[in-house]
């Protein structure tokens, strides 16, 4: 058994207090329980803790029965990245797709039913919503995350969603700040860098977190990238100038500071994780989130120890890591008296699936006719890498639907420069319905489409990330998201439902 060196002291206590660990299974393991009585305040869930919703509220229940106001946390957007659904695929659009309605009620009511969900669980503090500023097209991590690269747009839906989750009892984690939108490098396997002037940084990515400021946000969520007109030597989440200075001291915020996943390369392979939590907690922050990819009570502990060993020798002030602390105990102080409330709207089960159909732009041409005969189709999957933010498990795409409401449907994934004759050979009579996401960014994939159209005019074509390239193909689609509802509202398009 992992023993922490130092016993369980007041330093000790704020040391664990201000980590959030992630674990395997379904069921709290023992020593996730023991950090618990020794002052561990928070735990992070993803999709490998989740099995159903029953299982998830018994799971939150057994914590709480070791610690009453544990926050637990998780990464649940909607859209690409659940954790809820896992497996099926989400029941709620993500952000791109409400920004494309730009409803903000609309926004509201999602994010309202979605903090419902979760706090029906257990679940009381959400590592959403993203609020940066989708300003550079071929970034390959945020995406369809982004409400849109407009920054108003992007402001107003960042707030709503903000309301939306906490009016149901569930604390929101605004990221990433100071915003993560104009990089090509996905923060998961490299250190990206935003090379822009003060100037634009103020007017486009650090407006919506204003307002995510200004609408109440509980915590929010610090991005592993470099921006050298703020910092020129350290990422945000080691950066006392952004952390402290700007989101602090200038922009006012007092909540609660949480870092992004520290396992990620951009601070694990530069900084290592023990090294990294410490400056981190003495730049502002006042929690670590790891756990994506590990989670065992050695990691616990190593942070721990580092933290403490680092007050010791007056690297990082005793005080900083208590107000730390006190900070994460003010959040689950607040958690636990929002339990149980609701916003007074009532419960709206479907309003994902309306959101997704709104959601959707069509372009037919001229003499298009759906499927409505039945005839089944084949489906041809066009599948990128997914981010790690995404993971490979979650299902996406119109298949699953196509294949109930038109039986016989085929389907098949494809990949590379022999994709698009691949599955013209195995569509053989039917009507293929092409599925991509973020075509303009993979060439192999607009040469495979290319190659479909060629052959086979009348092609669906089902756009499921940022619709940046050009409509084309008897029918066009844009879900704006790849979540299990977006691919629902877009089967029901081509079979004229």
């Amino acid at each position: 058994m992992t023993t922490l060196a130092h016993g369980t002291d007041t330093l000790t206590r704020d040391a664990l207090t201000v980590l959030q660990p992630g674990f395997p299974g379904t069921t709290a393991p023992d020593w996730l329980l023991r950090r618990v009585g020794e002052g561990l305040a928070s735990v992070g869930l993803f999709g490998r803790n989740i099995a159903s919703a029953e299982q998830l509220a018994a799971l939150t229940a057994q914590l709480r029965s070791e610690r009453d106001d544990i926050l637990v946390a998780i990464d649940e957007e909607g859209g690409d990245v659940t954790r809820l659904e896992v497996r099926t695929g989400s029941s709620f659009p993500g952000n791109h797709a409400l920004g494309a309605v730009d409803d903000v009620d609309l926004t509201r009511a999602v994010a309202h039913e979605l903090g419902r969900r979760l706090a029906d669980c257990g679940v009381n503090l959400n590592w959403a919503p993203s609020a940066d500023v989708n300003a550079n097209a071929e970034n390959p991590v945020i995406g369809v995350r982004s409400f849109g690269a407009d920054t108003d747009l992007v402001s107003r839906h960042t707030a709503a969603y903000v309301t939306g989750l906490q009016a149901a009892g569930v604390a929101a984690c605004t990221k990433h700040f100071p915003g993560h939108g104009d990089t090509a490098v996905d923060s998961h396997h490299d250190m990206p860098r935003i090379d822009v002037g003060l100037d634009v940084l103020h007017a486009r990515d650090l407006a919506p977190f204003r307002a995510a400021i200004a609408a109440g946000s509980r915590a929010v969520m610090s991005a592993h990238i470099l921006v050298p007109a703020l910092d020129p030597e350290r990422p945000a989440t080691l950066s006392r100038r952004i952390l402290t200075g700007l989101l602090r001291e200038e922009l006012g915020y007092e909540g609660l500071i949480v870092t992004d996943g520290m396992e990620m390369q951009a601070i694990s392979a530069t900084y290592g994780i023990e090294r990294g939590s410490v400056l981190a907690i003495a730049a502002g922050a006042d929690a670590i989130c790891v756990g994506g990819g590990l989670a065992d009570d050695e990691t616990v502990v190593a942070l721990s120890d580092a933290l403490v060993a680092a007050v010791r020798s007056g690297e990082l002030a005793e005080e900083r890591l208590a107000d730390a602390a006190a900070r994460v105990r003010a959040l689950a102080a607040w958690t636990s008296s929002a339990a149980g409330t609701s916003g007074g709207a009532a419960s709206d089960p479907e309003i994902g699936l309306v959101a997704a159909r709104r959601a959707l732009t069509v372009t037919r041409s001229a003499g298009y006719a759906p499927s409505a005969s039945g005839a089944p189709v084949h489906v041809a999957a066009f599948s990128p890498v997914a981010n790690i933010a995404v993971g490979d498990e979650t299902p996406w795409g119109v298949a699953a639907e196509l294949e109930r409401l038109l039986p016989g449907t085929t389907t098949g994934s494809y990949t590379g420069a022999d994709a698009g004759a691949e599955a013209l050979a195995a569509a053989g009579e039917r009507r293929v319905v092409a599925v991509v996401r973020d075509e303009h960014r993979h060439g192999w994939m607009a040469s495979a489409v290319d190659a479909l159209l060629a052959a086979r005019p009348d092609t669906v074509v089902v756009e499921m990330g940022v619709p940046q390239a050009a409509p084309r193909g008897a029918l066009h689609i844009a879900t704006h998201g790849a979540a299990r509802v977006c691919g629902a509202a877009a089967a029901e398009v081509i079979v004229g439902a």
